[in-house]
């Protein structure tokens, strides 16, 4: 299973917000730059974690996004459904909308033989992502030599007035 761009793009963008707080909205050009991401696809995918409920924005000369809840309520499933949609680890499955996934090469009703295989990987990889927070990644993220800002990649600062 492999994620796209958006995924890794969306929480490196949320680690970012993640590490200002709550207080201060941050510019997505400020994101853009710290994380050396292109800001239109940062546009794209901010309105995406907006509409499910994961950023809200400011308008004004100090607008920006900041997180719609603690870092500590977001879960890293909630992100990648966000930005993803369903979690499939094949192409021939279908969500069906009830936490059920059907195969698309079965002729009885969604019967497939590796279903059972594809469904495991799939409940693994939703769990893990459950079990992971937003506050657990900038946690991580802040350790010495793991994601500490360098000259590559700047920290955001924020200016009151």
């Amino acid at each position: 299973m492999i994620f796209t761009t958006k995924a890794e793009y969306g929480v490196r963008m949320l680690i970012q917000l993640g590490r200002q707080g709550t207080g201060h909205p941050v510019s997505l050009k400020a994101i853009a730059e710290a994380e050396n991401l292109p800001l239109a696809y940062c546009e794209r995918i901010a309105a995406l974690l907006k509409k499910h409920g994961l950023v809200v924005s400011t308008r004004g000369a100090h607008g920006g996004y900041v997180l719609a809840k603690p870092a500590e309520e977001i879960t890293m499933d909630q992100a990648v459904y966000a930005l993803e949609g369903a979690i499939a680890p094949m192409d021939c499955f279908l969500d069906d909308h009830d936490g059920r996934v059907q195969c698309s090469h079965g002729t009885d009703g969604g019967a497939c033989a590796t279903k059972l295989l594809w469904t495991r990987v799939q409940m693994g990889v939703i769990r893990s992502l459950q079990k992971t927070t937003l506050a657990e990644l900038i946690e991580f993220d802040s350790r010495p030599g793991v994601g500490a800002p360098s000259a590559a990649a700047p920290a955001i600062t924020v200016t009151t007035h």
